[in-house]
């Protein structure tokens, strides 16, 4: 995973006032936890822009005058309306403690489903991934060269013994939709279908109505013979 240097310094003083005096300078109030002590500190904002504006999923190598620590964002806040950084938390990293990150999605290959007119649709961007840090992936890859229309990729299709994915195994992460004109087509041909049934079994009545009219009237012209007979 690709690691981003984030230069920071110490907090003297801590407070909503001095937290406001730092952002009105262009820098973050920031801390990290998570090691043998928390350390408060500011950093410039303009450092945060390959952090929280990229695709993927970042390590941080924070230098907090002269000390270096291996760690993740865990956790931005964002103003409401101006969208400036308000407030940073990074968690030091440690090699043989696990760590939970929210890790992007990325599509390998051609969906045959896509080719034949259908729209791939993503439902989930990002999984919840629990793992060491050396086996963190920076996305999680998902083949959908095998994806036909209709079908998806569930999570439970793309377990990996490198890290666990806390979402529900059976919920869906990419599926291909079924174009509406596809399903119109098979609509109508259902209908052509039924109607075609329908002409059979009206001229199989039809058949049996003209029998039994023949019938009748062969059972008269009989009838019609017998008296005949009877005068002779």
């Amino acid at each position: 995973m690709k690691t981003i240097e984030i230069i920071g310094y110490k907090r003297a003083n801590l407070g909503k006032n001095e937290s406001k005096k730092l952002r009105d300078e262009g820098n973050v109030p920031s801390v990290v936890y998570g090691g043998k002590e928390q350390i408060h500190f500011h950093s410039p904002m303009i450092l945060f822009r390959d952090l929280v504006y990229t695709p993927g999923a970042n390590f941080v190598k924070l230098n907090i005058e002269g000390e270096i620590k291996n760690a993740i964002l865990q956790d931005i806040q964002f103003h409401p309306v101006s969208e400036i950084i308000l407030h940073a938390d990074f968690l030091e990293l440690s090699e043989n403690k696990k760590i939970k990150m929210e890790i992007p999605v990325k599509f390998l290959g051609n969906s045959p489903g896509v080719l034949q007119g259908g729209k791939i649709l993503t439902r989930i961007r990002k999984l919840s991934i629990l793992a060491y840090p050396k086996n963190m992936p920076e996305f999680i890859e998902i083949d959908i060269s095998h994806l036909e229309l209709g079908k998806s990729v569930k999570v439970e299709d793309i377990l990996s013994e490198q890290y666990e994915i806390l979402n529900s195994p059976l919920v869906s992460v990419v599926s291909v939709n079924i174009p509406r004109v596809i399903i119109e087509e098979e609509e109508e041909t259902e209908d052509d279908e039924e109607t075609e049934g329908e002409e059979g079994t009206e001229g199989d009545k039809e058949g049996t109505k003209g029998g039994t009219e023949s019938d009748k009237t062969k059972s008269k012209d009989s009838e019609g013979d017998k008296k005949e007979e009877s005068k002779d």
